[in-house]
């Protein structure tokens, strides 16, 4: 029996709920596409007996399982790669700069999904920065969805993933390879740790950020989510550190939080407060 457009209402209503995620009804077979495992796992009969359990469940885990199932975790190694030659050759050197007393900085993969951008990220700072490696550094990635994490921290990869975005040179020099996967070296592991985080909620305890990538994921929120995300960002950021979006994202409605440092492809922005 096929779902309702009261069925799938309910469903948008409820990943809404857990994440912030808003799926435009237009989209409504992703439901039938992504919880498809769910269903059979679940013993039910088809989607419409999967809502009528979620429906009838008290237990947070089937609610918050079904969100998760329907995050994008869209991503790929060097992700827009005219982002990170931003990053290598003006962001980086300049907090480099400023930071060569402390020799300590922080970053931030606010949506880190399967940790392909912070352990891009790593591998750019060991290629270009190798005077770091005597520094304090620390990446930190975090994700509503649990799963992603927990691949994330694996720090395994198929060749299809592999295959996208990573050149050839850096996939033999920062990857082994075991079977059919290829898992990223442990001195670039090191320099990353990933943890579960809903940035539409209290965030857990986090450092403050010389960096923040925020890349790709605001187009899924709406306005008040957007603003609530960007305050908490805000608050996590060193004064004089720097914001990036992705390709089609602007913090258009936080003017008051962050202005624009520059824009080439991408946007970078600094606190308001920061000098």
């Amino acid at each position: 029996m096929a779902c309702s457009e009261t069925d799938y209402g309910y469903l948008r209503e409820l990943v809404m709920r857990q994440s912030s995620n808003l799926i435009d009804p237009s989209r409504n077979t992703l439901f039938d596409a992504r919880l498809a495992p769910m269903v059979r796992q679940a013993g039910a009969s088809n989607l419409k007996d999967l809502v009528s359990l979620l429906k009838d469940d008290k237990q947070p885990q089937l609610h918050r399982a079904v969100a998760e199932a329907m995050m994008i975790n869209e991503t790929s190694f060097f992700r827009d790669k005219p982002s990170f030659e931003i990053l290598r050759e003006t962001i980086l050197p300049q907090l480099i700069a400023r930071r060569v007393e402390e020799r300590r900085l922080r970053i931030w993969s606010a949506a880190s999904s399967t940790g392909q951008e912070a352990y891009s990220l790593a591998m750019l700072i060991c290629e270009h920065f190798p005077e770091l490696a005597q520094w304090d550094v620390k990446i930190i990635g975090t994700d509503l969805s649990r799963p992603v994490i927990e691949s994330a921290k694996a720090a395994r990869y198929r060749r299809m993933e592999v295959n996208r975005g990573l050149p050839a040179r850096m996939l033999v020099k920062y990857f082994v390879r075991d079977g059919e996967e290829w898992e990223v070296i442990l001195q670039v592991r090191r320099m990353c740790e990933f943890q579960h985080a809903n940035l539409c909620a209290p965030l857990p305890k986090l450092p403050l950020f010389d960096l923040v990538l925020l890349r790709n994921v605001l187009l899924y929120f709406g306005c008040s989510d957007r603003s609530r995300v960007f305050s908490e960002v805000h608050r996590q950021m060193e004064p004089e550190g720097y914001l990036m979006l992705g390709n089609a994202e602007q913090a258009e409605d936080s003017t008051t939080l962050f202005e624009v440092e520059f824009a080439s492809g991408s946007y970078v922005y600094r606190p308001a407060n920061g000098s």
